[in-house]
């Protein structure tokens, strides 16, 4: 075989058409990179105050049993969280993270020549569902409130819509959609269509006019929740997520599951999390006072920025994002830019300890001088 050519490999268009997701900046590397000892992480919504020290307990005494498989039903992780919702067992689906229901909902009901409409900017991920099933994305531009445009989105809607994505709140900008205007919206939908809502900084929300999911899935209709362990319980590392539907949308996408897919660890963390309510309120009146730590200070630097429901800030910092964020990153913060988002001027902030935002708001007025 020596000096024979390598046959050329390819691969399918809609492979080549994906783009790879971009986390945000890993701590040490940046501590590698630039010689510091000590370095804020605001870029990646995850929660200033670690996991859920139940959470943590759960995962050092399920350390023993990882030489075993785990349940490939999440049998216990399921009966927890049917009793904590209050809706039946077979509601449900699990997985590492929501995102693998992401992948799952497109493997399911996405085929060629079908569609999906999305909001713009909202979370990346929806647009990969769909072209790895060779489904167009028709991403619907939010108000200059950035706010949804569901006027719009309904305009977009066809006989080959299958899915339609809602992040509520919407990620980067932490607007919501609000119960009476969604209901309208869910009216003009198509029968074959499914929307999917995207909760992952529910328990955030403040604001009473937020809809419920369950009650809209209560009432029969094509909706899919999906929801994380990721944010206010802290486990982010863990990988754990969850999907809301009527059983016969849960049956199809069980067809697709991978085996084992959430693992030991994270089923035995998830359950411990929920009982954890000391902790979640701690992490929400965390929010709740580093919004207001975070707006007083933008104001302060007359920056516009969005209310949020979530447990990050989009601001406008009035010039380039990548400069400000490299001048963030040589003083020890990492933020997520807005360029990725289409928003060349904007900055996502997570939401951190009372510290960690003073820190940040330090070294961003530092870099708004230079």
């Amino acid at each position: 075989m020596s000096g024979a050519p390598s046959p050329r490999l390819t691969v399918d268009e809609r492979i080549t058409r994906l783009v790879p997701y971009s986390p945000g900046k890993p701590i040490e590397e940046v501590k590698r990179e630039l010689g510091l000892s000590d370095v804020v992480k605001l870029a990646s919504n995850e929660n200033a105050l670690g996991p859920s020290p139940l959470a943590a307990d759960a995962i050092r005494e399920a350390a023993g049993r990882a030489h075993l498989y785990p349940e490939g039903s999440c049998h216990d992780l399921r009966h927890a969280v049917s009793e904590h919702l209050g809706i039946p067992g077979d509601h449900l689906i699990f997985g590492n993270g929501s995102d693998e229901i992401i992948h799952y909902l497109g493997l399911t009901y996405l085929t060629p020549g079908d569609e999906v409409i999305q909001a713009d900017p909202s979370f990346v991920r929806y647009e990969s569902a769909a072209i790895l099933n060779g489904a167009p994305c028709h991403k619907v531009p939010l108000t200059a409130d950035w706010e949804y445009d569901l006027g719009a989105m309904a305009d977009r809607l066809s006989e080959h819509t299958r899915l339609i994505f809602i992040a509520n709140p919407n990620n980067p900008t932490g607007t919501i959609v609000a119960d009476g205007p969604l209901r309208h919206f869910l009216n003009c939908v198509p029968d074959r269509a499914i929307v999917v809502m995207d909760e992952a900084y529910l328990e955030f929300v403040e604001r009473p006019e937020f809809p419920d999911s369950l009650a809209l899935i209560r009432e029969g209709r094509n909706v899919a929740a999906l929801r994380t362990f990721s944010k206010t319980y802290g486990l982010a590392g863990i990988r754990l997520g969850y999907g809301i539907a009527r059983p016969e949308i849960i049956a199809h996408l069980e067809q697709v599951r991978e085996p084992f897919n959430v693992s030991l660890l994270a089923q035995a963390a998830g359950i411990a999390a929920l009982r954890d309510t000391e902790f979640l309120q701690r992490t929400r009146a965390m929010n709740r006072a580093g919004k207001r730590q975070l707006y007083a200070a933008f104001e302060d630097l007359g920056l516009p920025f969005t209310p949020t429901e979530g447990n990050f800030v989009w601001v406008d910092v009035r010039r380039s994002c990548l400069e400000v964020f490299q001048a963030l990153l040589r003083r020890g913060i990492i933020v997520r830019t807005g360029d990725i988002f289409g928003a060349p001027t904007h900055l996502r902030v997570t939401i951190g300890t009372e510290s960690q935002n003073a820190r940040f708001l330090a070294a961003l007025k530092e870099a708004l001088e230079e």
